[in-house]
């Protein structure tokens, strides 16, 4: 079997999720987020884009429902022993399978369910509802996102491996970034570092945009070359075991403008700062009213964004962000043994400037450990 960490281990994160759901009074969950699955029992799989369902009762027996393409991904990749098969066919149902799937085992009647996760679309929710109208659905969506916080020594060997494998990728980006180097060359090398180190894909495309498209936050399709003075803005994420370590910078190509050198002083201030907010007992708004003091201080306030961060972890497609982000007010109190990543980015539409600067931390009993980009200088080629 193809699972990444110890029967000990599993058996560990099976009791906390018993808990949990002990301490909710429920009889039962139906988990959809492939990042449950994964957590519990090693399940790794892209097939929750269809319906799938991993049930775990109150008494810890688990039955997965899923499609029989998935079948043999269960045997290998996960514990699951009641691996139950939807048919595919014009008429097919899933939510009444599962249903069928719960009277079987006697599942209870107050069960929670897993609603915000991109494992369950609103099409599936809305039978799943119907489906299952003599029982109560409790929403549990953060559950689980809240166990799988704080990594276990296991969790975190495979973080500082996705961090090794990011530094090599942010190398190869430096080395292939020049004038005239076409944008697929650079992603290119990026991912080539990382898959023959061993690495994995991760939870969304890399971010990469040159000239005016550097101010960009999201991959976009479509590439161009660099220029003799040009600025290049790279987001992206060594992976290993699907656990995530992100780096986000912006590079010069050519003459930096005087806003490159005076944006990339606040960013780097306002990285520091906000590092410095996150240890045990400080909160996750704390950390971003660190972001937003300093930029604003720098009168950038326009250029900032309206959150500078989230944790990290072991993500599926669409994104590789987990909870909790930082953004103004958020409670949330970080602890020990999380992973965060940080992004300071300014992105100026008036000059067509853009300045990004981010990388992975681990939280300690103190100070935060940076794990990736040691080198936080402002990059020229």
């Amino acid at each position: 079997m193809a699972i990444h960490f110890s029967p000990d281990e599993m058996a560990a994160r099976k009791r906390r999720l018993l808990a949990a759901l002990a301490a909710a009074k429920l009889d039962g969950a139906l988990l959809f987020a492939p990042e449950s699955d994964y957590w519990l029992t090693g399940y790794d799989t892209f097939g929750f884009c269809f319906f799938q369902c991993l049930y775990i009762d109150a008494d810890g027996r688990t039955a997965l429902l899923t499609r029989s393409a998935d079948l043999r991904q269960a045997e290998r990749t996960s514990n699951i022993a009641d691996i139950r098969i939807w048919k595919d066919s014009g008429q097919a149902e899933p939510t009444r399978d599962l249903a069928a799937m719960l009277d079987d085992l006697g599942a209870g009647k107050r069960l929670g369910v897993e609603f915000n996760t991109q494992g369950l679309t609103h099409f599936h929710g809305a039978r799943l509802e119907a489906a299952l109208a003599g029982r109560e659905l409790v929403d549990i969506s953060d559950l689980v996102p809240r166990l799988r916080l704080r990594k276990s020594p296991g969790e975190l060997a495979y973080v500082y491996e996705a961090a090794r494998l990011s530094d090599l990728a942010d190398r190869a980006a430096i080395d292939a970034t020049r004038a005239g180097a076409d944008e697929g060359e650079i992603l290119a090398a990026m991912h080539s570092a990382i898959f023959s180190a061993g690495g994995d894909y991760p939870g969304n495309e890399f971010i990469i945009g040159s000239g005016a498209d550097a101010l960009l936050c999201r991959y976009k399709s479509g590439r161009r070359r660099l220029d003799a003075n040009d600025q290049i803005t790279l987001e992206f994420a060594g992976v290993s075991r699907h656990y995530h370590a992100a780096i986000m910078r912006t590079h010069i190509v050519g003459r930096p403008k005087p806003l490159h050198e005076a944006y990339h002083a606040a960013a780097r201030e306002a990285l520091n700062a906000c590092a410095a907010e996150l240890t045990p007992g400080r909160t996750a708004g704390d950390v971003f009213a660190a972001h937003s003091r300093v930029f604003d201080a720098h009168g950038l306030a326009r250029h900032r964004l309206n959150a500078c961060g989230y944790a990290l972890g072991a993500r599926f497609t669409p994104s590789w962000m987990d909870m909790p982000m930082f953004y103004a007010a958020n409670g949330h109190e970080i602890g020990v043994d999380e992973v965060y990543f940080l992004h300071m980015i300014l992105m100026d539409s008036d000059s067509e400037t853009a300045l990004c600067l981010g990388r992975t931390y681990v939280t300690t009993q103190g100070p935060a450990e940076p794990i990736n980009a040691a080198d936080l200088d402002l990059q020229r080629k």
